[in-house]
């Protein structure tokens, strides 16, 4: 059997290994370490759980080691990107049991932290930085960190780095790059697209398979109930009961369900904790390190801790919501059974999501086993076709008639509707009566000589028309009302404003003539009044007006230069 000391490692590295109780490589970690110290890149897809965070973290250490040179300021010579925080947190602790002994500085930049000590610490240049795609950028657009002289790249669970999510981050960070540098790639499931895309990043890689892709771990016992979607909080208190259940992980789809079920267990007496996407950070590595130590034994999560959470002693994991994408079914349950040790898995599932459960069972290459629960559904619908698609919409018509009892009858040789084929009658319309009124009884006179619904109308015998007011304003009078001989009276009328085009309104013509107001300013250029003069106002007023022309307070006047001084308005006597 391979051991540790086979590999090629340094006595710095097996001695921080022996202490932390590891002799014997797994699979993934005795095929990836040798071709990674020959410098080459690696594409690895192992079972969750087996160790891949120790497969890239020991070589680059090793390969790291070997160099003494300083790492220059404001760059760094490992890049470890991951997608959540909680993965890269993990991460950079590996690093840092892995490389105790080793003089290597390492970063751990993530979003949900101040930004500012992350700033200060890249400018300073290090030798292994862990980051999300996000927080990277940010860095390198406030010149924090250049990429210019990374020699070792890696992506873990690249299949989710490559998604839509991460891709246009992945692209903008590996174009900063240089061309001279060793690609590591790692994951637990590796969808065609995916991988197509992933091959575009690698030169020439080696590819470490231990397992097909989206194999699930041997040690996870699965089992599936079939429950209600109402029902399936009241079966989650109820499975809680068990005293074997000393550390579960439940998975929800959303974060407010997420809430809702940690709501829901607080009601029933449970410690239990979220952790997704809308909880700070300060929050989640509190609810995480609650659940590590034993103090929450319940944790609700969304997919945001599917990936890479290393918790030892996960005893069930429990899929409140079967997920929309298949392969994190995979990574989901392999929360569970780490490290050799063996563990449950129990998804919950309503009518909507049978498909959903086919989806997986397909993916990972086997069939689930149905557990039957009180609190469950004993029985399937017919073929077990659920009643629902998960988007809502019914699989078949309400009310179908079954396949079986579909008749192929020509349509001329079987009855319409519930009236018999021999008492049906062909006669011709004109020939049968209409409704319960005799055929002879109809009239057929004109619509001008009979009634319409008991007024009379024009030429009928009684019809009398509305009298007209003569003396009315012809303001008044609708347009309809007025005479066609005189259209020429209507020429100078235009429509009254907020009312309907057809009423109209005469001009109103001036009775008197508007006076022309005499504009010639009061106040000429050389200051000198002259309306006032004309007045007869004494000269010795020489003084500015305030305001407009003058300054001070707006239609005051200045006090006079010379001479005796009047007010204006008083008349002397």
């Amino acid at each position: 059997m391979t051991q540790f000391t086979d590999l090629g490692l340094s006595q710095k590295l097996l001695d921080a290994l022996k202490q932390e109780g590891y002799e014997t490589p797994t699979p993934i970690q005795a095929k990836s370490i040798p071709p990674l110290l020959q410098g080459k890149d690696l594409l690895g897809i192992a079972q969750t759980g087996t160790g891949k965070t120790a497969a890239f973290a020991l070589p680059i250490l090793e390969l790291l080691s070997s160099h003494t040179e300083r790492v220059a300021k404001g760059t760094c010579r490992a890049l470890i990107l991951s997608p959540t925080r909680e993965l890269a947190a993990q991460i950079g602790e590996s690093f840092k049991t892995y490389g105790k002994y080793m003089k290597l500085s390492r970063a751990i930049v993530f979003g949900g932290t101040s930004i500012g000590k992350q700033v200060e610490i890249c400018r300073g240049g290090v030798d292994i930085l862990v980051a999300t795609p996000g927080r990277l950028v940010d860095l390198i657009e406030r010149r924090a960190i250049t990429l210019s002289k990374v020699e070792i790249l890696v992506l873990d669970e690249v299949d989710q780095m490559l998604d839509l999510g991460f891709i246009h981050a992945i692209r903008q960070i590996t174009g900063m790059l240089p061309k001279q540098r060793q690609n590591l790639f790692f994951s637990a499931t590796m969808p065609k697209e995916i991988a197509g895309l992933a091959s575009g990043l690698l030169r020439d890689p080696v590819r470490v398979e231990i397992a097909p892709v989206a194999t699930t771990a041997e040690r996870v016992n699965q089992s599936v109930i079939h429950v209600d979607q109402g029902a399936k909080l009241a079966l989650l208190n109820e499975l809680l009961k068990d005293n074997n259940m000393t550390r579960t992980l439940v998975f929800t789809r959303t974060k407010h369900g997420a809430d809702k079920v940690v709501k829901g267990l607080a009601q029933a007496n449970y410690t239990a904790s979220a952790i997704h996407g809308n909880k700070s950070q300060a929050n989640r590595e509190k609810a995480l390190a609650g659940f590590k130590s034993g103090k929450i034994l319940v944790l609700v999560a969304t997919d945001i801790a599917a990936r890479g959470i290393d918790v030892d002693g996960v005893s069930h994991v429990i899929n409140f919501d079967l997920p929309h994408v298949p392969e994190s079914y995979v990574h989901r349950i392999g929360r569970t059974a780490r490290a050799g040790a063996e563990g449950m898995a129990i998804a919950l599932c309503a009518g909507d999501e049978r498909s959903l459960l086919r989806d997986i069972e397909r993916t990972i290459r086997m069939p689930i086993p149905v557990v039957v629960h009180p609190l469950g559904r004993a029985t399937l619908s017919p073929e077990g076709k659920e009643a629902r698609r998960p988007n809502g919409r019914s699989t078949k018509p309400q009310n179908a008639k079954p396949r079986g009892e579909r008749s192929f009858a020509p349509r001329g040789d079987r009855p319409q509707g519930d009236q018999p084929q021999g008492e049906r009658s062909f006669a011709h319309r004109g020939d049968r009566p209409q409704g319960d009124r005799p055929q002879g009884e109809r009239s057929f006179a004109p619509r001008g000589d009979r009634p319409q619904g008991g007024k009379f109308h024009r030429g009928q015998p009684g019809f009398s028309p509305k009298p007209r007011n003569d003396n009315a304003p012809e303001a008044s009078r609708h347009v309809h009302e007025e005479k066609a001989s005189a259209p020429a009276a209507r020429t100078d009328w235009t429509p009254m404003k907020g009312e309907p085009t057809i009423m109209y309104q005469k001009k109103q013509e001036r009775t008197e003539a508007k006076p022309v107001q005499d504009n010639k300013p009061w106040f000429n250029r050389n200051g000198k009044n002259q309306d006032r003069k004309a007045r007869g106002d004494k000269p010795g007023f020489a003084g500015k007006p305030k305001g407009k022309f003058g300054g001070g307070k707006p239609g005051g006047f200045a006090k006079p230069t010379g001479g005796n001084f009047k007010r204006p308005d008083r008349a002397e006597v």
